[in-house]
Protein backbone atom coordinates (compact mmCIF):
# COMPACT_ATOMS: atom_id res chain seq x y z
CA UNK A 1 0.00 0.00 0.00
CA UNK A 2 1.39 3.34 -0.71
CA UNK A 3 1.72 5.97 1.95
CA UNK A 4 2.57 9.85 1.25
CA UNK A 5 4.91 11.54 3.21
CA UNK A 6 3.67 14.67 5.26
CA UNK A 7 6.00 17.12 3.06
CA UNK A 8 4.48 15.93 -0.14
CA UNK A 9 2.25 18.57 -2.37
CA UNK A 10 -0.86 19.66 -0.75
CA UNK A 11 -3.05 17.96 -3.50
CA UNK A 12 -2.84 13.76 -3.28
CA UNK A 13 -5.70 12.71 -5.49
CA UNK A 14 -5.89 8.81 -5.97
CA UNK A 15 -8.57 6.97 -7.93
CA UNK A 16 -11.34 4.27 -5.66
CA UNK A 17 -12.95 1.86 -8.21
CA UNK A 18 -15.98 -0.26 -6.73
CA UNK A 19 -16.11 -3.90 -8.79
CA UNK A 20 -18.50 -6.25 -8.89
CA UNK A 21 -18.80 -8.42 -11.62
CA UNK A 22 -17.18 -6.32 -14.16
CA UNK A 23 -14.72 -8.82 -15.58
CA UNK A 24 -15.40 -7.72 -18.85
CA UNK A 25 -14.75 -3.91 -18.98
CA UNK A 26 -12.76 -3.43 -15.77
CA UNK A 27 -9.35 -3.35 -17.76
CA UNK A 28 -10.05 -1.42 -20.35
CA UNK A 29 -11.32 1.34 -17.75
CA UNK A 30 -7.73 0.36 -15.92
CA UNK A 31 -6.34 0.89 -19.32
CA UNK A 32 -7.32 4.37 -19.76
CA UNK A 33 -6.18 5.46 -16.27
CA UNK A 34 -2.93 4.58 -16.36
CA UNK A 35 -1.30 7.27 -18.63
CA UNK A 36 -2.33 9.75 -15.59
CA UNK A 37 -0.17 8.22 -13.02
CA UNK A 38 -2.37 8.24 -10.03
CA UNK A 39 -2.41 5.44 -7.59
CA UNK A 40 -5.92 3.12 -7.82
CA UNK A 41 -7.70 1.00 -5.80
CA UNK A 42 -9.49 -1.59 -6.71
CA UNK A 43 -12.52 -2.81 -4.47
CA UNK A 44 -13.85 -6.16 -5.09
CA UNK A 45 -17.27 -6.07 -3.84
CA UNK A 46 -18.15 -9.89 -3.70
CA UNK A 47 -17.50 -10.90 -7.03
CA UNK A 48 -17.75 -13.93 -8.73
CA UNK A 49 -14.68 -16.18 -9.12
CA UNK A 50 -14.04 -15.38 -12.79
CA UNK A 51 -14.05 -11.64 -12.05
CA UNK A 52 -11.79 -12.15 -8.88
CA UNK A 53 -9.70 -14.02 -11.27
CA UNK A 54 -9.21 -10.80 -13.37
CA UNK A 55 -9.10 -8.56 -10.84
CA UNK A 56 -5.98 -10.10 -9.01
CA UNK A 57 -4.92 -10.60 -12.65
CA UNK A 58 -4.72 -6.64 -12.82
CA UNK A 59 -3.43 -6.03 -9.75
CA UNK A 60 -0.40 -8.30 -10.28
CA UNK A 61 0.12 -7.20 -13.54
CA UNK A 62 -0.20 -3.22 -12.55
CA UNK A 63 1.09 -3.79 -8.95
CA UNK A 64 2.99 -0.25 -8.99
CA UNK A 65 -0.44 1.53 -9.13
CA UNK A 66 -3.35 -0.58 -8.75
CA UNK A 67 -4.01 -2.02 -5.38
CA UNK A 68 -6.51 -4.64 -4.82
CA UNK A 69 -9.05 -4.45 -1.73
CA UNK A 70 -11.49 -7.74 -1.16
CA UNK A 71 -14.84 -7.33 0.48
CA UNK A 72 -15.78 -11.14 1.31
CA UNK A 73 -19.45 -10.47 0.42
CA UNK A 74 -21.42 -7.95 -2.10
CA UNK A 75 -22.62 -5.07 0.14
CA UNK A 76 -23.08 -2.75 -2.51
CA UNK A 77 -21.30 0.67 -4.06
CA UNK A 78 -21.03 2.83 -1.17
CA UNK A 79 -19.55 0.33 0.56
CA UNK A 80 -16.80 -0.10 -1.31
CA UNK A 81 -16.69 3.18 -1.82
CA UNK A 82 -16.43 3.74 2.43
CA UNK A 83 -13.51 1.36 2.20
CA UNK A 84 -11.65 2.21 -0.26
CA UNK A 85 -11.99 5.71 1.09
CA UNK A 86 -10.42 4.44 4.50
CA UNK A 87 -7.44 3.38 2.42
CA UNK A 88 -6.98 6.61 0.54
CA UNK A 89 -7.32 8.04 3.91
CA UNK A 90 -4.98 5.46 5.89
CA UNK A 91 -2.14 6.00 2.90
CA UNK A 92 -2.56 9.91 3.17
CA UNK A 93 -4.21 10.50 0.39
CA UNK A 94 -6.45 14.29 -0.06
CA UNK A 95 -8.49 13.15 -2.91
CA UNK A 96 -10.74 10.15 -3.74
CA UNK A 97 -11.57 10.01 -7.75
CA UNK A 98 -14.43 8.16 -7.74
CA UNK A 99 -15.49 6.27 -11.60
CA UNK A 100 -17.37 3.43 -12.26
CA UNK A 101 -15.81 -0.03 -13.14
CA UNK A 102 -18.57 -0.64 -16.52
CA UNK A 103 -16.30 2.02 -18.46
CA UNK A 104 -19.53 4.53 -18.67
CA UNK A 105 -17.12 7.54 -18.06
CA UNK A 106 -14.63 8.86 -20.03
CA UNK A 107 -11.36 9.31 -18.71
CA UNK A 108 -10.18 11.87 -20.75
CA UNK A 109 -12.27 14.31 -19.09
CA UNK A 110 -10.37 13.02 -15.75
CA UNK A 111 -7.86 16.38 -15.94
CA UNK A 112 -11.12 18.70 -15.87
CA UNK A 113 -11.89 17.37 -12.93
CA UNK A 114 -8.62 17.39 -11.31
CA UNK A 115 -8.25 21.07 -12.31
CA UNK A 116 -11.03 22.31 -10.36
CA UNK A 117 -10.46 19.96 -7.20
CA UNK A 118 -7.33 21.43 -7.27
CA UNK A 119 -8.34 24.88 -7.44
CA UNK A 120 -11.10 24.36 -5.13
CA UNK A 121 -9.76 21.46 -2.73
CA UNK A 122 -12.94 21.39 -0.42
CA UNK A 123 -15.32 20.81 -3.34
CA UNK A 124 -17.10 18.02 -4.00
CA UNK A 125 -16.19 17.89 -8.15
CA UNK A 126 -18.90 16.16 -9.82
CA UNK A 127 -19.49 14.74 -13.72
CA UNK A 128 -22.71 16.13 -15.31
CA UNK A 129 -23.50 13.64 -18.13
CA UNK A 130 -23.24 14.34 -21.73
CA UNK A 131 -25.21 11.50 -23.15
CA UNK A 132 -25.04 10.40 -26.52
CA UNK A 133 -27.23 7.56 -28.37
CA UNK A 134 -26.47 4.45 -26.61
CA UNK A 135 -28.33 5.76 -23.05
CA UNK A 136 -31.48 4.15 -22.47
CA UNK A 137 -34.36 6.45 -22.82
CA UNK A 138 -36.30 4.73 -19.21
CA UNK A 139 -33.07 5.61 -17.10
CA UNK A 140 -32.48 8.97 -18.21
CA UNK A 141 -36.29 9.83 -17.72
CA UNK A 142 -35.71 8.33 -14.18
CA UNK A 143 -32.63 10.30 -13.85
CA UNK A 144 -34.62 13.80 -14.40
CA UNK A 145 -36.98 12.54 -11.80
CA UNK A 146 -34.30 12.06 -9.27
CA UNK A 147 -32.85 15.44 -10.08
CA UNK A 148 -36.39 17.64 -9.24
CA UNK A 149 -36.27 15.58 -5.86
CA UNK A 150 -33.02 17.00 -5.32
CA UNK A 151 -33.91 20.21 -6.29
CA UNK A 152 -36.32 19.75 -4.14
CA UNK A 153 -34.56 18.52 -0.72
CA UNK A 154 -31.64 21.20 -1.07
CA UNK A 155 -34.40 24.35 -2.33
CA UNK A 156 -31.73 24.58 -4.59
CA UNK A 157 -30.30 24.09 -8.26
CA UNK A 158 -26.66 24.04 -7.73
CA UNK A 159 -26.53 19.91 -8.29
CA UNK A 160 -27.23 19.52 -11.32
CA UNK A 161 -27.27 15.37 -11.55
CA UNK A 162 -26.79 13.81 -8.25
CA UNK A 163 -26.45 10.16 -9.95
CA UNK A 164 -23.49 10.84 -11.47
CA UNK A 165 -20.42 8.44 -10.25
CA UNK A 166 -17.47 10.48 -12.04
CA UNK A 167 -16.68 12.39 -8.84
CA UNK A 168 -13.96 13.80 -6.32
CA UNK A 169 -14.07 13.84 -2.96
CA UNK A 170 -11.74 15.21 -0.53
CA UNK A 171 -11.00 12.95 1.94
CA UNK A 172 -11.12 14.08 5.12
CA UNK A 173 -14.74 16.02 4.95
CA UNK A 174 -15.97 13.35 3.40
CA UNK A 175 -14.65 10.24 5.97
CA UNK A 176 -15.81 12.64 8.47
CA UNK A 177 -19.65 13.16 6.38
CA UNK A 178 -19.82 9.24 6.11
CA UNK A 179 -19.27 8.34 10.02
CA UNK A 180 -22.17 10.88 10.57
CA UNK A 181 -24.68 10.58 8.37
CA UNK A 182 -26.53 7.48 7.06
CA UNK A 183 -25.19 7.29 3.75
CA UNK A 184 -26.89 4.60 1.75
CA UNK A 185 -24.68 1.89 0.22
CA UNK A 186 -26.49 0.60 -3.27
CA UNK A 187 -27.59 2.57 -6.25
CA UNK A 188 -29.11 5.64 -4.22
CA UNK A 189 -25.44 6.23 -2.56
CA UNK A 190 -24.13 8.67 -5.33
CA UNK A 191 -27.46 10.56 -4.60
CA UNK A 192 -27.40 10.54 -0.70
CA UNK A 193 -23.76 11.28 -0.74
CA UNK A 194 -23.87 14.65 -2.67
CA UNK A 195 -27.22 15.86 -1.06
CA UNK A 196 -25.77 15.10 2.64
CA UNK A 197 -22.72 17.38 1.28
CA UNK A 198 -24.35 19.87 0.18
CA UNK A 199 -26.27 20.11 3.28
CA UNK A 200 -23.06 19.96 5.29
CA UNK A 201 -21.77 23.03 3.39
CA UNK A 202 -19.88 21.89 0.75
CA UNK A 203 -19.16 23.69 -2.71
CA UNK A 204 -20.63 21.52 -5.55
CA UNK A 205 -18.56 22.05 -8.64
CA UNK A 206 -19.87 20.43 -11.85
CA UNK A 207 -17.88 19.21 -15.20
CA UNK A 208 -19.83 17.99 -18.18
CA UNK A 209 -18.28 14.57 -18.94
CA UNK A 210 -19.15 12.55 -21.84
CA UNK A 211 -20.81 9.04 -20.87
CA UNK A 212 -21.67 6.20 -23.20
CA UNK A 213 -23.72 2.89 -22.00
CA UNK A 214 -22.47 0.25 -23.72
CA UNK A 215 -24.07 -2.24 -25.66
CA UNK A 216 -22.34 -5.30 -23.91
CA UNK A 217 -22.03 -3.31 -20.61
CA UNK A 218 -23.21 -5.15 -17.48
CA UNK A 219 -25.92 -3.60 -15.13
CA UNK A 220 -26.75 -4.60 -12.03
CA UNK A 221 -29.52 -1.72 -11.88
CA UNK A 222 -32.79 -3.81 -10.63
CA UNK A 223 -36.25 -1.75 -11.82
CA UNK A 224 -38.54 -2.45 -8.51
CA UNK A 225 -35.83 -3.48 -5.95
CA UNK A 226 -33.55 -0.33 -7.02
CA UNK A 227 -36.37 2.27 -7.80
CA UNK A 228 -38.16 1.12 -4.23
CA UNK A 229 -34.32 1.76 -2.53
CA UNK A 230 -34.30 5.47 -4.57
CA UNK A 231 -38.09 6.80 -3.46
CA UNK A 232 -36.91 5.75 0.11
CA UNK A 233 -34.37 7.29 -0.25
CA UNK A 234 -36.02 10.54 -1.82
CA UNK A 235 -38.63 10.15 1.08
CA UNK A 236 -35.80 10.14 4.06
CA UNK A 237 -34.34 12.98 2.83
CA UNK A 238 -37.33 14.83 2.64
CA UNK A 239 -38.15 14.36 6.19
CA UNK A 240 -34.80 14.99 6.89
CA UNK A 241 -34.67 18.59 5.20
CA UNK A 242 -37.44 19.22 7.27
CA UNK A 243 -36.67 18.46 10.15
CA UNK A 244 -33.83 20.57 10.02
CA UNK A 245 -35.48 23.83 8.63
CA UNK A 246 -37.80 23.58 11.63
CA UNK A 247 -34.31 24.27 13.71
CA UNK A 248 -35.03 20.49 14.76
CA UNK A 249 -31.65 19.57 13.93
CA UNK A 250 -28.07 20.51 12.56
CA UNK A 251 -28.60 24.17 10.07
CA UNK A 252 -28.63 23.55 6.22
CA UNK A 253 -25.34 25.05 5.80
CA UNK A 254 -25.61 27.72 2.66
CA UNK A 255 -23.57 27.34 0.13
CA UNK A 256 -21.64 30.34 -1.46
CA UNK A 257 -19.24 30.93 -4.45
CA UNK A 258 -16.45 30.88 -2.90
CA UNK A 259 -17.33 27.60 -0.98
CA UNK A 260 -16.74 29.43 2.48
CA UNK A 261 -19.74 29.78 4.73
Amino acid sequence: MPHISPDADAFRPCIVIPVFNHGGAIAGVIDRLRSFGLPCWLIDDGSSADCATILDALAGAESSWVHLERLPLNQGKGAAFRHGLACAEQAGFTHVLQIDADGQHDPADLPKLLEQSRLHPEAVVTGVPIYDDSVPRLRLYGRYLTHVWVWINTASLQIQDSMCGFRLYPVPSTSQLMRQCRIGNRMEFDTDIIVHAYWDGAQIISVPTRVRYPEDGVSHFRMLRDNARISFMHARLFVIMLWRRMGLGPAIKPWTSTGKN
